[in-house]
């Protein structure tokens, strides 16, 4: 396994929520990616990011890990939400928020 990819999936793993993204939540490089931090902040909970346009290896490695073509990634608890339209829908359906607390343990 190469080291971007341990580096992945360890970041997955020691992260309650993590959103691989263009770009930080204080500048985001893409539309999606802004609205999926806004999204994130408004719960008020804490969330860990990646920018995969300051790491080419992770903006390349990272669909190959996930099965997942696009930016951002979302991972709640280890495990692969999807992107920015579906955590939306999942909010708008009321399903992102216990998905939240069930990995924050609250």
């Amino acid at each position: 396994m190469s080291d971007v990819l341990k580096q992945i999936k360890s970041d997955v793993e020691s992260n309650k929520i993590l959103i691989y993204m263009k770009g930080t939540p204080e500048a985001p490089q893409c539309g999606f990616s802004a609205a999926t931090v806004k999204l994130f902040q408004s719960f008020g909970v804490p969330f860990a990011t990646r920018d995969v346009i300051a790491n080419n290896d992770f903006r390349q490695t990272v669909p190959q890990f996930s099965n997942w073509p696009t930016f951002p990634q979302i991972f709640i608890n280890g495990k692969l939400i999807g992107g920015c339209d579906i955590v939306h829908e999942l909010h708008e359906r009321g399903e992102l928020e216990p998905l939240i607390k069930e990995a924050l343990g609250k």
